[in-house]
């Protein structure tokens, strides 16, 4: 397997408001970075769909060391969230709907066959590719031409 760290970020002006998302993906000596803006989502959204697409963008299984300083990601791929809000047919432990839903539901299937370790690390510390990411997610956020979140309910 291929080893790739990937590193993410959302961004949002505004909770809702314009947001992007920003990744740094490196697999030896190669790198890539990604990043998109929408017109109206929310943070949690854009570092979601960051996970999401990074792990979309693998062409093969992997062994991945994925870095964000989203709790709301690592938290629920490390403590089982996610797991325990699929057996409880999308509800919290409050037995509310699971918020971005149809975010968790494609997380799930990008990391189907990928060994990941999920890490958190803290935002806005000085860490060289998680400002990179913020830097990228800023950038897209307050661009031109912003896509709509088509998942994204006020």
């Amino acid at each position: 397997m291929k080893r790739v760290v990937i590193h993410t970020d959302g961004a949002c002006k505004g909770n809702p408001g314009p947001g992007g998302y920003g990744v740094v993906m490196v697999c030896g000596k190669h790198r890539l970075e990604l990043s998109k803006g929408f017109a109206r989502t929310t943070n949690n959204r854009m570092e979601l769909l960051a996970t999401i697409v990074a792990l979309e963008t693998l062409k093969e299984a992997c062994e991945i060391e994925l870095l964000s300083d989203s709790r709301y990601v690592i938290d629920a791929m490390t403590k089982n969230w996610l797991k325990g809000w699929k057996a409880k047919g999308w509800k919290t432990a409050s037995n509310q709907p699971v918020k971005n839903r149809d975010l968790w539901e494609r997380l799930a299937a990008a990391t189907t066959g990928h060994k990941i370790t999920w890490k958190w690390l803290r935002g806005h510390a000085g860490h060289k590719e998680n400002e990179r990411c913020d830097t990228l997610a800023v950038a897209a956020a307050t661009g031109r031409n912003l896509a709509p979140d088509s998942g994204f309910e006020a």
